[in-house]
């Protein structure tokens, strides 16, 4: 079906083998940087073009021509090899202890890609370049980044399966059956209050039009202060979850054919306060990263 998948089958050969990536925006990109956890086969524009960071590289095992990071289990007719170098992790552990693993320093550089400080100080290497990561100072420090950056993967990784953040449903009928209901057109924000438009704002990001009979009120202003490629996590939810029709086939498409499918009415309008949720967590935890302070 793909005639270029590069590396992937070595990322993620088969969806029983797990695997966790960090996908980063490609150089040259036109969107502002961005690294998110997947644990599932990325598209190549997933990220304007990123690139994908594995903690493992899985080849079969009577190949012996695929990537080669060092020592190997065998799991299931794959040999499964870190993808950190040894190297590297002599590097980390001469700098903050023997303790250190190799899923340490995963998760630390995925805790220091998302530092504010990190993303500003180096703009304009990241619009040129792969990231390059510094090392902290301290042990201290290395174990809050890498301890940030597990939280954060569970976050960016789990969300279908956490608690949706308690948004107030406004409903002006019960009259409906869930599937009616429940099922999205497009969702836009609410109109301003008087008093935000005179402030200028366009829209009141507060409250979500979820459909003609659903608005979704309280929505908190961290959730908006989440990016994913220059978006804000939610608005992507709002963006492509709607019926769209292609102008050349005339194909349809309906997001609400998966919830239907799957029984599941409820599908979207959850989502939407589960990506809240994680715009909220992702941001309580990011505002507690500690300053890089680098060796020098």
């Amino acid at each position: 079906m793909n005639e270029f998948v590069y590396q992937l089958p070595q990322v993620f050969p088969e969806g029983r083998l797990p695997n966790v990536a960090i996908m980063v925006t490609g150089a040259g990109a036109s969107k502002p940087f961005t690294a998110i956890a997947t644990n599932a086969i990325p598209n190549y524009h997933f990220l304007d073009t990123g690139q994908c960071f594995p903690l493992y590289a899985y080849t079969p095992v009577d190949d012996t021509e695929g990537l080669n990071f060092g020592e190997a289990d065998t799991i299931d007719g794959y040999r499964r090899r870190d993808a950190i170098s040894d190297a590297a992790l002599k590097m980390f552990q001469a700098a903050y202890g023997p303790k250190v693993t190799k899923e340490d320093i995963f998760y630390y550089v995925y805790g220091v890609l998302h530092s504010p400080e990190y993303r500003t100080r180096f703009a304009s290497n990241l619009k040129k370049e792969l990231p390059r990561i510094p090392l902290t100072k301290n042990a201290d420090d290395f174990r809050t980044f890498a301890k940030a950056g597990r939280g954060l993967a569970a976050w960016h990784l789990e969300y279908e399966g956490i608690e949706p953040y308690p948004l107030d449903e406004q409903c002006d009928t019960l009259a409906l059956d869930p599937e009616r209901l429940y099922a999205v057109t497009k969702m836009t924000y609410a109109r301003p209050t008087a008093e935000q438009k005179a402030a200028g704002q366009k829209w009141d990001k507060s409250r979500i039009i979820y459909n003609s009979h659903i608005t979704l009120r309280g929505i908190p202003p961290e959730a908006l202060a989440y990016a994913v490629n220059g978006k804000p996590a939610i608005e992507w939810v709002m963006e492509r979850y709607q019926i769209t029709v292609d102008k050349d086939s005339g194909i349809r498409n309906d997001p609400n054919d998966w919830s239907k499918e799957h029984k599941q009415p409820r599908y979207i309008i959850d989502l939407v306060k589960r990506v809240v949720r994680v715009s909220v967590e992702t941001v309580k935890i990011v505002n507690t990263l500690p300053a890089l302070n680098e060796r020098i």
